[in-house]
């Protein structure tokens, strides 16, 4: 069975110079797709990903992962839009760092991609109406 899950990894300094993620590929037979990257040498790294694979695979990549003291959150957090407040004012389009928001040439309305969004909190504060909500 094929599982594909969002998570936040923690990488303390000791870990940031290391190829980590990319033994999940050559290793662990998963997929990444890397949503947001703050990693600095000789600093504790953050990056939140979207892991894809089978199951077992998955689950050894978790423990590779653990063992070699990253620490990992899941994404337990969804951003939704509450439609019936939102005004389609524009505020959103140009703060969210993963294109989340569109916009409709023809209809001037902001359509929200959840599928896009890494739960980052920016449109949160942006949108005016506070039609963008965090449900846990």
């Amino acid at each position: 069975m094929t599982v594909s899950k969002r998570i936040v990894l923690h990488f303390p300094p000791r870990l940031v110079d290391r190829p980590i993620v990319s033994r999940l590929v050559k290793d662990y037979n998963l997929d990444f797709n890397i949503l947001k990257a703050s990693v600095s040498p000789a600093e504790e790294g953050l990056l939140v990903i979207e892991l894809t694979g089978e199951r077992t695979d998955y689950d050894r990549g978790i423990k590779y992962l653990t063992d070699a003291g990253v620490i990992i959150q899941s994404l337990s957090r969804d951003i939704i839009r509450n439609e019936e407040r939102c005004t389609s004012c524009g505020a959103c389009l140009t703060i969210c760092p993963t294109g989340c928001f569109e916009l409709n040439p023809e209809t001037r309305c902001i359509s929200f991609k959840n599928e896009k969004c890494i739960a980052c909190g920016i449109c949160l504060k942006a949108c005016p109406p506070r039609a963008m909500e965090v449900h846990f």
